[in-house]
């Protein structure tokens, strides 16, 4: 029996200054993926959100630059740059040092968005350099760091003057560290949108855009006058309206609160939070105070009207809110989060203030404006009307189908029934499913063999939905139900599998599958993608046989060419066009097997923008589909 490594004293690891955060980045900044990485421009940016909702700033200046850095400028008040009782100027401190800002001053900042003194030492932390500049008292400051530490010398423990200047504010340039982030090209598009979210909020600021990595750079201002109204207003551009977008905002306990809605004439909801600028995406009590008081008001006014019956049921919240958009925004001066990254505001006296400030406000406007009220209610009970029907209409559809063991000759289930430990592969056709039933570990992988490309979703009808054999076997693998437009029968919690992963063949039919299964559990199983159970196989291009050494799989054309670089001597290569040409041993080293095989997690990061791409691209309209295509030409990597 081997013998237990020893637990003392000199077990226990201090990482001194931020060590901790190049040690565990996701802790600070959610992933070090594209989302992560977008996040430290967003660190900066609510920075300077935060001097504007305290009066100091009115511009806000983004630049990606042709080198991969991105600079963050303002023109609020500039960091302090004075001598700190800790013996450094304040900058430095602000800098290197976590939990060191001026958010936890009241005086300073009645509500803030940033991570509260973490964010500028995040973003230094996890960049390969950083500069920054700040012009205060008349004066142009500079400092430097590379991966964390400083390279600036200060003078007396203060920054280097390097010149004079009459404005102010604070500008703050960094390059991604790339032995951290696993790509370090900014998306430009989920900048510009988050970018255009935060002058929806803040009527009285702009932001300016500029992407300096193409040819011609890419030059946008972003002011948004109207605020949120705009901001649902723009959200309902491309549907049937059916009131004007109503407005209300109030104040209590010193949490400011503001609304906007809308009702279109289609069957979906469309509701986002926001705590002090910062998205919501997972919501939070702000929204759980407006959703409950908003179904409770409605239904008083539908049986007050003589709507429903004494003898009828309450419409339920999901009626009540089917064809809403709505922006929820809150200003907190002491917000707690789920989580680092802000993804689920958790005040309780949020929900309490925004329940008193909606219920209050949106009696007052009903009562003024019956016809708009009306409206409201015809489309909750068009919706109460609908969810019955397809509630009959999907239980005798399901029901026609059980869960079982490699039912129709197609799930081949796993042995184990711990959820935790089982993930099941959605593989298209039968070649493919026959070689992973037996390359397949039995005891936790599942295999769920699909013919040919399933039901676009985004352009059928509910019926057409549940009717299609394919649908109805994974709703029925997974065992949690579905969400759709009339109801929600989705209980994550009888999910079957931890994961779930789309495996299809690398070419573009294979493609179209995968984002065909992406609507899918994106417009009916959401939670399935928000909770982190989807993703997608990565099986490789190509296998390298050397005349001498080891065999090689190489998962794309970047590895084929490393490859070439750094072997010598000759090799045979044997191309894969799909699964179905792997035998059983080689889909199990490659796509199967926990300890060699790649996934993709697949991410929701701006639910807005997801939610239009993903219209624009499988709905019925081709003219916006066709100039999005054109625009992200350059964008796509080809497999000749």
């Amino acid at each position: 029996m081997a013998k237990k490594e020893s637990y003392d004293a000199s077990s226990i690891t201090v990482l001194e200054g931020l060590e901790a955060v190049r040690k565990r980045p996701g802790m600070y900044i959610g992933s070090v993926s594209t989302k992560g990485l977008n996040h430290l421009i967003y660190e900066i940016v609510d920075n300077a959100v935060d001097e504007h909702l305290a009066g100091y700033c009115s511009e806000i200046r983004v630049v990606l630059n042709a080198d991969g850095s991105a600079t963050v400028s303002d023109n609020g008040r500039g960091i302090p740059v004075g001598m700190h009782e800790k013996g450094m100027s304040a900058e430095r401190l602000v800098f290197t040092t976590l939990h060191a800002g001026g958010k936890f001053d009241d005086s300073a900042y009645k509500t803030s968005g940033g991570l509260h003194g973490v964010g500028s030492s995040v973003v230094n932390a996890l960049s390969a350099r950083l500069t920054v500049q700040i012009k205060r008292d008349g004066y142009l400051y500079e400092d430097s760091y590379e991966r964390g530490n400083p390279v600036t010398q200060l003078e007396g423990g203060l920054l280097p003057v390097i010149g004079r200047t009459k404005e102010t504010g604070t500008s703050v340039t960094f390059l991604p560290d790339d032995t951290i982030f696993d790509r370090t090209r900014f998306k430009e598009d989920e900048v510009k949108s988050r970018l255009h979210e935060t002058a929806y909020l803040n009527p009285a600021l702009t932001l300016f855009f500029e992407d300096r990595r193409r040819e011609e750079p890419e030059i946008l201002t972003f002011r948004e006058p109207d605020g949120i109204m705009g901001f649902v207003r723009d959200m309902n551009r491309s549907k049937e309206t059916i009131h004007d977008v109503i407005c209300f905002r109030g104040e209590s306990e010193g949490i400011s609160v503001e609304v906007a809605f809308q009702y279109v004439n289609e069957f979906h909801e469309n509701i986002l939070g926001f705590c002090n600028n910062i998205y919501n995406a997972e919501g939070g009590t702000h929204l759980t105070g407006f959703k409950s008081v908003f179904t409770t008001v409605i239904n008083n006014y539908a049986r007050e009207l003589n709507i429903l019956k004494e003898k009828d049921a309450n419409f339920t919240g999901a009626d009540v809110r089917n064809g809403m958009t709505a922006v929820i925004s809150v200003k907190h001066p002491d917000p707690r989060f789920e989580g680092q990254t802000k993804t689920k505001l958790d005040n309780q006296d949020a929900a309490k203030v925004v329940a008193k400030v909606t219920g209050d406000e949106i009696q007052r406007y009903f009562d003024r404006n019956l016809e708009v009220l009306k409206n409201v209610i015809g489309c909750a009970e068009k919706a109460a009307k609908i969810r019955k029907t397809e509630e009959k209409a999907k239980t005798n559809l399901l029901s026609r189908q059980k869960f079982s063991f490699d039912s129709n000759g197609k799930l081949a289930n796993c042995e184990s029934r711990d959820a935790s430990q089982c993930e099941i592969f959605i593989v298209e056709g039968d070649s493919a499913g026959g070689s992973a039933k037996t390359a397949r570990n039995r005891m936790y992988q599942a295999i769920l063999p699909i013919r040919g490309k399933i039901l676009n979703v985004e352009k059928a009808s509910i019926d057409k939905v549940l009717a299609n054999a394919e649908i109805k076997t994974m709703i029925n693998a997974f065992g949690c139900g579905f969400s759709e437009g009339y109801g929600n029968d989705f209980d994550i919690s009888r999910l079957r599998y931890d994961k779930i992963i789309i495996m299809a063949d690398a070419d573009v039919d294979g493609a179209h599958i995968s984002t065909l299964l992406l609507t899918l559990f994106y417009r009916f199983m959401p939670e399935l993608i928000y909770e982190g159970h989807v993703y997608i196989a990565m099986p490789p291009l190509y296998k390298a046989m050397p005349a001498k050494g080891k065999e090689e799989y190489l998962y794309d054309d970047k590895a084929l060419e490393r490859y070439r670089k750094r072997h010598k001597g000759p090799f045979t290569l044997q191309r894969y066009k799909g699964l179905g040409e792997m035998d059983s041993q080689q889909l199990w080293e490659t796509t199967l097997d926990p300890e060699t095989r790649l996934l993709k997690l697949v991410e929701i990061e701006d639910a807005r923008m997801a939610s239009e791409i993903t219209e624009m691209l499988m709905g019925t309209e081709v003219p916006p589909r066709k100039a999005f295509i054109y625009e992200h030409a350059t964008d796509a990597q080809l497999d000749i």
